[in-house]
C-alpha cells in the first residue's frame, strides 16, 4: 500500500502529496537515496525560470508606477486597475490550469503559459492607452496563474523522494528573486526597458523546455507507460534501477483511476469543515495583511512617508531573499505553527510601526523619524512575512486535505488566494486617501488576528503523518 502515497492522481494537485511526511513515510526506504542528476537540476531550472517569471510581473509596477503615470498620463484610479488586474487573470488561470495541466501535459502547460506572458509584455512595451496596458497586465495574470499551479506540480513529480522538499522550496525562492529584481533594477531604470527584461526568463524557459522530459507520473496517468519508463530513466540517470520506483507510480495510478472523482460541492460537508477553514482562512489572513499593498505601491509607500523611493526598494532586496532561505532552513525544524506566529507578529509590528509613521506625519510630530520609521516597518514586514506568512500557508494547504478532495480544495483556496490579492492591490491606494495611517492599522489588526487563528485552530503538522492529520482534523473520514 505504499504506493498509493506516489505518483500522480485525477487531479494534478494531488501529485503534490508526495512532498508531504506521509509520502515519506509510508515509502519507507524506497528508492530514497536517488542522487540529484544533471537531468532533475536543470528541469528544476527550466521549471523555476515560470517562478521567476510569477516573482518579475508582481514586482514591476512598484517601480514601474510614476513612470507609467507621467508617460501615459494615466490617473490615481487607472493605475489601481492597472496593478490590480493582473490577480484577475491569475484567477482565470488558477481555475483552468489543473484540467489544462491534465490535458496537455506538463511541460505543454508551461509553455502555453509563457506564450500569454510574453504577449502580455509586448502589449505593455507597445502601450501608448491604458486599454492595451491593462490588456498586457491581464495576459500575463492568466500565465501567471497557470504557472503559481503546474511549476510546482512538475517539480514534485520529476525530482527523487529524499530530494523533494528541498527542490520545491525552489519554487518560492525564485518568486522572491523575481520581485527583488524587479525592485532593485526598476529603480535605475525606465518602465518599458523593465518590461523588456520581464521577457527574458519567458524566453528563456521556452526553449528550456524543448531539452527536458515530460512528467512520468503524467505520461502514466494517460497510459503511456513506455514514455513513462524512458522518461523516469533520464531522470534517474542511465545506470540507475527505475523498475520499483515505475511500479509505485503504476499501482498508485491504478489505484486512483478507480476513485471517483470529486466535485467542488463535496468539500462543504460538515467532516471537512476544519481543514476548509483552516485552509482558507490562512489565505484570506495572508492577502488582507496587506503583503501585496506592500509588494505593488513600495515605492509610493515610501514617497508619501518622504523618503526615497530607491534606496527603500533596495534594502527590501537585501531583507527579503536572506530571510525567505531563513524561512525554508526552519519550517522542518521549529514546525509550521511556531513560525506562522513569530511571522504573523512580525507583520503586525511592520503595519503598526508603518502607520505610527504616517499619524505622526499627521500630527506634525517628529518628522524627521516618520520617515525612517516607515522604512523600519516595511522592512520588519517584508523580512517577516518571508519568514513564514509567505510558504507555510501552500505547505499547510498540502497536508490537511485529505486525498479524495485535494484536487478541488486546492483550486478553491488558490482562487481565494488571488481574489484577495485583487482586492487588496485594487483597493490600496483609495484606503491611502482616505487615510494613510488607518490602513496600516488596519492591516496590523488583520495581522493580530492572524496569530490568534494559528494558536486556535492550526495544527502542526511537522513530523506527522497524513492520517494521523487528517483525522484529527476530519474524523468522520476516518470511519
Amino acid at each position: 500500500m505504499g504506493s498509493r502515497t506516489e505518483g500522480d492522481g485525477p487531479s494534478t494537485s494531488e501529485s503534490l502529496l508526495v512532498a508531504t511526511p506521509e509520502g515519506r513515510k509510508q515509502q519507507g526506504s524506497n528508492h530514497s537515496a536517488s542522487p540529484a542528476t544533471s537531468v532533475v537540476v536543470f528541469s528544476t531550472l527550466v521549471a523555476v525560470s515560470g517562478s521567476y517569471v510569477f516573482g518579475s510581473a508582481v514586482g514591476f509596477s512598484s517601480p514601474a508606477q510614476t513612470g507609467i503615470m507621467d508617460d501615459l498620463g494615466l490617473s490615481l484610479e487607472e493605475y489601481s486597475v492597472f496593478g490590480s488586474i493582473m490577480t484577475i487573470g491569475a484567477m482565470i488561470g488558477a481555475v483552468m490550469s489543473g484540467k489544462i495541466a491534465d490535458q496537455l501535459g506538463r511541460r505543454r502547460t508551461m509553455g502555453l503559459s509563457e506564450m500569454f506572458c510574453l504577449l502580455g509584455w509586448l502589449a505593455i512595451i507597445y502601450s501608448k492607452v491604458s486599454w492595451l496596458l491593462d490588456g498586457g497586465r491581464l495576459l500575463i495574470g492568466y500565465g501567471i496563474g497557470v504557472l503559481s499551479y503546474v511549476v510546482p506540480v512538475y517539480i514534485a513529480e520529476i525530482t527523487p523522494q529524499n530530494l523533494r522538499g528541498a527542490f520545491t522550496t525552489v519554487n518560492q525562492l525564485m518568486i522572491c528573486i523575481g520581485v527583488s529584481v524587479m525592485w532593485l533594477i526598476g529603480t535605475f531604470i525606465p518602465w518599458r526597458t523593465l518590461a523588456i527584461i520581464g521577457t527574458i526568463p519567458c524566453i528563456l524557459q521556452i526553449i528550456g523546455l524543448f531539452f527536458i522530459p515530460e512528467s512520468p507520473r503524467w505520461l502514466a496517468k494517460i497510459g503511456l507507460w513506455k514514455d513513462c519508463e524512458s522518461a523516469l530513466q533520464k531522470l534517474r540517470g542511465e545506470n540507475a534501477e527505475i523498475s520499483e520506483e515505475a511500479s509505485e507510480i503504476r499501482d498508485y495510478t491504478e489505484t486512483l483511476d478507480q476513485l471517483s472523482e470529486s466535485r467542488i460541492f463535496d468539500l462543504f460537508q460538515p467532516e471537512y469543515s476544519r481543514s476548509l477553514i483552516i485552509g482558507v482562512g490562512l489565505m484570506v489572513l495572508q492577502q488582507f495583511g496587506g503583503v501585496n499593498a506592500i509588494a505593488f505601491y513600495a515605492s509610493s509607500i515610501f514617497i508619501s512617508a518622504g523618503f526615497s523611493s530607491s534606496i527603500g526598494s533596495i534594502a527590501m532586496v537585501i531583507v527579503q531573499v536572506p530571510f525567505t532561505l531563513l524561512g525554508v532552513l526552519l519550517m522542518d525544524v521549529s514546525g509550521r505553527r511556531p513560525l506562522l506566529m513569530v511571522s504573523a507578529a512580525g507583520t503586525c509590528l511592520g503595519c503598526f510601526l508603518t502607520g505610527l509613521s504616517f499619524l505622526q506625519q499627521d500630527l506634525q510630530e517628529n518628522k524627521g523619524l516618520s520617515p525612517i520609521l516607515a522604512l523600519v516597518g516595511v522592512l520588519v514586514f517584508t523580512g517577516s512575512f518571508s519568514l513564514g506568512m509567505g510558504g507555510i500557508p501552500w505547505v499547510i494547504m498540502s497536508e490537511i486535505f485529505p486525498i479524495n478532495i485535494k484536487g478541488s480544495a486546492g483550486s478553491l483556496v488558490t482562487v481565494v488566494n488571488w481574489f484577495g490579492s485583487w482586492v487588496v492591490s485594487y483597493a490600496f491606494n483609495f484606503l491611502m486617501m482616505f487615510s494613510t495611517q488607518g490602513t496600516f492599522f488596519m492591516f496590523s489588526s488583520i495581522c493580530f488576528i492572524t496569530i490568534l487563528f494559528v494558536a486556535k485552530l492550526v495544527p502542526e503538522t511537522k513530523g506527522r503523518t497524513l492520517e494521523e492529520i487528517q483525522a484529527s482534523l476530519n474524523p468522520l473520514t476516518m470511519n
